[in-house]
């Protein structure tokens, strides 16, 4: 499948691919310099080097790469981007040994939950601890209030214990990573198959929409371009009811 790329503010493009469930990761430019949300399923960083050059930027100008969490569709290509870039990685200090291939990640339930069109092979295959990344060490660690290039750094457990969500404020956009989605079957508050502590999933969800984004970015599936407070209060609400 063609490369997907999705520019969601100024200086901020959406790239994702059908592999790892529609999985997206996000491209921020500001002053010269690059900042990665994410590095997609494949193990290569192929798309995401081909959008830098797209934008008529060098691999040394990607100088950060932050991961929302440690699961292996938003790990794919870290460790080749990582030695194509020199860039530092950045990761919550809970994720960091995951990411280095030093613990498995949390293994999720077997048993069948919503969305069923995941089963196969994600929920399955996590169940058993499957679905290896290629390791990367973690350069630095971060958490809720720090910052990393132009984004803020905010609190999204539940997902996972140390998931993260960013917020770039000045441009009003948020991504969200997997604490929401939008594939399959449009908006929900993520994949309920991967959430691990539903109470602090809901918190989450809360703080998300209080943040009132213009557009907001996904883990999986579409962006939402416009009008996205509005869409996450409705969420909001309805998981609440």
């Amino acid at each position: 499948m063609s490369d997907e790329v999705t520019q969601l503010a100024p200086g901020l493009w959406c790239i994702g691919q059908k592999k790892g469930g529609r999985v997206h990761s996000f491209l921020c430019e500001e002053g010269g310099e690059l900042t990665l949300v994410d590095t997609l399923f494949d193990t290569d960083g192929a798309r995401i080097l081909r959008e830098i050059e797209r934008i008529d930027r060098q691999p040394s100008d990607l100088t950060r790469i932050v991961l929302t969490h440690a699961h292996r569709s938003h790990l794919g290509g870290l460790a080749a981007l990582k030695e194509a870039t020199g860039a530092t990685v950045y990761a919550h200090p809970w994720e960091a040994d995951i990411i280095a291939g030093e613990r498995k990640a949390q293994a999720v339930g077997i048993v069948p939950r919503r969305p069923l069109r995941v089963y196969f092979p994600f929920q399955f295959a996590a169940s058993l601890g499957l679905g290896a990344h290629p390791a990367c060490p973690v350069d630095e660690v971060v958490a809720a209030g720090d910052h990393v290039g132009p984004l803020e750094v905010l609190d999204a457990a539940g997902h996972s214990v140390g998931h993260l969500a960013f917020l770039w404020p000045e441009r009003r956009t948020l991504i969200a990573g997997d604490s929401i989605s939008t594939w399959p079957g449009g908006l929900a508050g993520g994949w309920g198959s991967f959430t691990l502590n539903e109470r602090k999933h809901r918190a989450t969800l809360r703080r998300l929409a209080e943040t009132e984004p213009e557009a907001v970015g996904v883990g999986h599936g579409p962006p939402i371009p416009h009008g996205a407070a509005g869409r996450l209060r409705g969420l909001v609400d309805a998981l609440d009811r």
